[in-house]
């Protein structure tokens, strides 16, 4: 038998080994899981891991209320293929909890609020660990991050704190109050997620696939699909395109590409001739400062 591992191989079995560091080094860690790419390519690597076995972590969404109503789908019916806990809270209830200031605008992203709901469910539930799909090709905030991300009580990060890891060796020591949030595929890049969705066959929602959408064109030229939670005027532009989504985060900052893309090899194909990262190319609330990510991470957002 063949002892050859090519790259993704090599990227598969330091995710399986950073879930098995968490599962040993934690008394209560979750998987952030949004019905996205990244969170789906994690629950796959969490089957492999430990299968058959139940995974040693609940499945815990951030609901923002403004999600796109196939990735909702996806996720409970995952969820439910896979016989595991998912935990749902809503930021719509922290708002109204907290008495916090919907946003306003156009295109009003309840994003930001999503660090008041995450740090109440980190603090019902009392996770020490909190793993996500980030990695780090997609904003250079998110380059700075550790595989093991210390953060203080308040859930905030400090760059300044980050741990060193040699040798794939991983200190998740934390006082009474921290956690630490977790990424295991921080080394992979949005082309070797789909290599990888692409090897192991793994079913994705249909709007990472080409679709007739209406959107909204935005002064930048960008695509922002059509929904009852923009505040539009009679002078904003409607068009039927067809598009598709390279991440599905809160649908009133997440815009579409134009695409025809309709199998995992057309996006594949897209990817090797885009020019623009994928949050770059659709992510709104990136765009609010130059420091936008970092700011909302040393505020607890992940």
């Amino acid at each position: 038998m063949s002892t050859t591992f090519d790259y993704l191989d090599r990227l598969e079995a330091e995710a399986i080994h950073i879930l098995r560091e968490v599962a040993g080094q934690f008394e209560r860690p979750a998987l952030l899981f949004s019905g996205g790419k990244d969170s789906i390519v994690l629950t796959r690597l969490a089957e492999k891991a430990f299968r058959p076995g139940r995974f040693p972590f609940p499945l815990v969404h951030v609901d923002t209320g403004h999600n796109f109503p196939e990735v909702l789908q996806y996720r409970d019916e995952l969820a439910a293929q896979l016989g595991e806990k998912l935990i749902v809270r809503k930021v719509e209830d922290t708002i109204k909890r907290q008495s916090l200031r919907e946003p306003g605008g156009k295109y009003p992203s309840r994003n930001p609020l999503q660090t008041y709901t995450l740090l109440e469910v980190i603090e019902e539930f009392e996770f020490d660990a909190c793993i996500g799909g980030a990695r780090r090709d997609e904003e250079k905030a998110r380059a700075k991050e550790r595989i093991f991300s210390v953060r203080d009580e308040f859930g905030q990060w400090d760059p300044k704190r980050q741990r060193p890891e040699l040798w794939n060796i991983y200190n998740g020591r934390i006082q009474k109050g921290e956690n630490v949030r977790v990424f295991p595929i921080s080394n992979w890049t949005e082309l070797d997620v789909w290599r990888y969705i692409q090897r192991e066959s793994i079913p994705l929602p249909d709007i990472y696939f080409g679709h007739e959408r209406t959107c909204v064109v935005l002064p930048s030229g960008q695509l922002l699909g059509l929904s009852e939670h923009l505040q539009l005027d009679d002078e904003d532009e409607i068009v039927t395109r067809q598009v598709r989504f390279r991440t599905v985060g809160d649908s009133t900052c997440t815009a579409a590409v134009e695409s025809d893309a309709r199998t995992v090899e057309d996006i594949i194909q897209d990817l090797l001739l885009a020019k623009v990262s994928e949050r770059g190319a659709t992510r709104l609330d990136d765009n609010i400062s130059e420091a936008g990510m970092e700011d909302r991470k040393r505020n607890g957002y992940f």
